[in-house]
């Protein structure tokens, strides 16, 4: 029915903020459980209680959050649950905890009958209203969002929604189809089959029922425990979005480890009120070298190369992951509906993960009317081997990449951290330390002690000269953590693409539940794992990155300069704090030179066209993002989605080359590209995207303005 985690297609990123799968410690689990399913509720919440940062008391208040929580996942769009099935689940809304620490499921057994019962009732509604053509003349309105809307006041009212939506559903095929029609007839194509929009609606609608079963057979399918995972989660969530069950199948997906000798897309997906969502693309990995796949995508069908494509909307991840992955040289076709509403089909080719791509990598940029050249650290993660003492770690490899660098005669360095997620914390310690003198980085703070103070101990420094950190919305974690201590020390400018960073400023650690089960429940099988919020990192100005993440020094404008992203939008994130300030003195030359740089390029931005043209594309995607109300009429949808397409053609041409960037591999890297044409293939790629990338032209001109004073 509902499930909120992450899947990696092709690979996943490694859990490297602790090495360990540990056992929770110091937990008391009762006697008198007599079934798996308490047992279960009964170890989470023991797990919580003692190994969480900030415990939640079960009481009445956290169970109005488990209560809103639970129902918003079963049933955000108000497809299912009526007024009265509302009022009736209510009487358990300030219960829920007393229930659970008394291992009664009386809420949890109800919801779900009412929700196979109005099952039965969609299953005929769709079956219903797909067995005859829809009437697109009739003006009238459906909107998507559920929380513009209220849960339906009787049968009658439900069946119109469904109705609605499933209109909404085949209007959107057809008039994608008619266009592609249209476009097809204007080049000349002498292998179509024109066909009249009767035809097509029909063809639609047999398909939309098709997907409408599969669907239905896919929630008949679900097993009790699977449900009542799913219900033990969201106690978890409800302390905040980080913490989480993992049944041992869905911890097995999460552990899949970047080997480097994985096959498929290379995309991470995530199930989101029906649909498959891009959640990010892995460097390296065929999305990613396709190029055209992006963050926020929504996957809406899948076709084996030149097969029919299956609609995925309402499935199941599990159901349509093993649609996208596959052998290594097989086409997979995604067809996908962008951020701006405008449905694109991309066609990607599968292919091996080649991970080394998701290393550290560098190269030169040379501004020729500037006549100043920078060096490019590309970091995607902050990635350690914890099992391998000789294995790759971020900070031993961006330390290399410096020292190639200086060989350059480089004017300036920047780092690019945007889409870095986080990783190692001693590795964004000892990388941290590359640019200052001894110090400290981050504080980290348990429940129940005072900030332990990480800190940079060698007293050298590799580069002291401009050092650039760029960040966007998606730059989470460790990212913060090194743009954060890098600006409090003054010694780098943060340059940002959105108002700030991520803010997740928390640390996790899974613990195996079956660990700490006593012998006389081993019976009841396998539990799983748990992954738990225990500590807090604070910058060494005392603030917290968690909610407010990282401030740039320079903001420049962004394609989600104006979206709600980030960890403010999650459900129940923890609150931002502040602690003491750490024993520090702002000794960089950033700081310095601050003022005079922030006007110089707030001067450039007024007059360029470019980041004019991205500021009112961030604009209109706003725009869009609130748009949640369509015509059910076929005249006003297609006018609708042509303006759409228009508008978005306006910004197709937004990364263009620039003209006075010139990139060069580095001279130290040229044995190694020489033995693998892949590696200069992937360098192509990258070194075509930087010269298309008006953010590393902006840094050049800061590094560049910098070097002037």
């Amino acid at each position: 029915m509902f499930r909120k985690i992450s899947i990696f297609v092709a690979a996943c990123s490694v859990f490297i903020a602790f090495r360990c799968h540990e056992s929770a410690t110091s937990i008391h689990i009762k006697n008198d459980l007599n079934n798996k399913e308490q047992l279960l509720m009964e170890v989470v919440l023991q797990s919580l209680k003692y190994n969480h940062y900030a415990p939640e008391e079960i009481n009445d208040a956290f169970s109005q959050k488990v209560y809103d929580l639970y129902l918003k996942r079963l049933d955000n769009n108000k497809r299912f649950f009526l007024a009265e099935d509302i009022n009736k689940f209510s009487a358990y809304r300030n219960s829920l905890d007393d229930a659970a620490l008394g291992g009664n499921f009386k809420f949890f057994d109800l919801v779900n009958a009412v929700f196979d019962e109005r099952m039965i009732l969609v299953k005929g509604f769709y079956k219903e209203f797909l067995s005859k053509p829809f009437d697109f003349s009739i003006n009238e309105k459906i909107e998507t969002e559920g929380d513009k809307l209220e849960n339906p006041s009787d049968i009658a009212e439900l069946k119109e929604r469904w109705r609605k939506y499933l209109k909404l559903q085949v209007l959107g095929r057809v008039q994608e189809r008619m266009e592609n029609q249209e476009k097809a007839k204007t080049n000349g194509d002498k292998e179509l089959v024109v066909k009249s929009i009767d035809e097509i609606e029909k063809e639609e609608r047999e398909k939309l029922l098709k997907n409408m079963e599969n669907w239905s057979k896919t929630i008949d399918k679900e097993r009790r425990d699977e449900r009542i995972g799913n219900y033990v989660n969201i106690f978890t969530n409800a302390h905040e979005p980080h913490s989480g069950y993992f049944p041992p199948l869905e911890k097995e997906n999460f552990n899949i480890r970047m080997t480097g000798k994985l096959e498929g897309i290379g995309a991470q997906l995530r199930e989101e009120d029906g649909f498959i969502k891009v959640v990010s693309i892995v460097p390296g990995s065929a999305s990613s070298r396709q190029g055209e796949l992006e963050v926020n995508d929504k996957i809406i069908k899948v076709a084996q190369g030149t097969e029919e494509p299956v609609d995925v909307i309402d499935m199941r991840i599990d159901d349509v992951l093993p649609m996208i992955r596959g052998k290594k040289d097989t086409e997979v076709r995604l067809t996908v509906k962008k951020a701006s509403g405008a449905i694109k089909v991309i066609p990607i080719i599968r292919d091996v993960v080649v991970m080394e791509e998701s290393y550290a990598k560098s190269a030169v940029i040379e501004h020729d009317k500037l006549g100043v050249r920078v060096g490019v650290v590309d970091l995607r993660s902050f990635y350690a081997d914890f099992d391998d003492p000789n294995g790759r770690r971020c900070a031993k490899d961006v330390k290399t990449e410096v020292e190639k660098l200086l060989k350059e005669k480089i004017d300036g360095i920047v780092i690019d951290l945007r889409f870095n997620g986080g990783g190692s914390l001693t590795d964004v310690v000892d990388m941290t330390g590359i640019f200052m003198e001894r110090g400290p980085i981050v504080q980290v703070k348990n429940r129940n002690s005072k900030p332990f103070v990480y800190e940079d101990r060698d007293q050298s420094v590799l580069f002291d000269g401009p050092l650039v950190i760029l960040i966007n919305s998606y730059s989470a974690s460790a990212s913060e953590i090194m743009a954060a201590a890098l600006q409090d020390y003054g010694r780098a400018i943060i340059v940002g693409t959105s108002p700030s960073s991520f803010g997740k400023g928390t640390v996790q650690r899974f613990f195996s539940l079956d660990a700490i089960v006593p012998e006389k429940f081993k019976e009841y099988g396998e539990l799983g794992s748990i992954k738990i919020t225990i500590q807090k990192f604070y910058r060494i100005n005392g603030g917290s990155t968690q909610l407010r993440g990282v401030v740039p020094d320079i903001i420049l404008p962004g394609a989600y300069s104006y979206m709600t992203v980030g960890e403010k939008e999650e459900d129940y994130p923890m609150a931002w704090t502040e602690t003491e300030k750490a024993n520090y003195k702002e000794t960089g030359e950033a700081t310095k030179v601050m003022d005079k740089i922030k006007k110089k390029s707030a001067k450039r931005l007024a007059s360029h066209k470019t980041f004019q043209l991205i500021d009112e594309n961030a604009k209109w995607l706003k725009s869009r993002q609130e748009k949640t109300e369509y015509p059910l009429e076929y005249s006003a949808y297609e006018k609708s989605q042509q303006a759409i397409d228009k508008e978005a053609e306006r910004f197709k041409n937004i990364n263009k080359e620039i003209e006075d960037l010139a990139i060069h591999p580095l001279k130290a890297d040229k044995e190694y590209l020489a033995a693998d044409t892949m590696r200069v293939n992937s360098m192509k790629t990258w070194h075509k995207a930087l010269k298309q990338d008006v953010y590393i032209e902006e840094v050049a001109n800061i590094i560049h303005d910098w070097k002037k004073h």
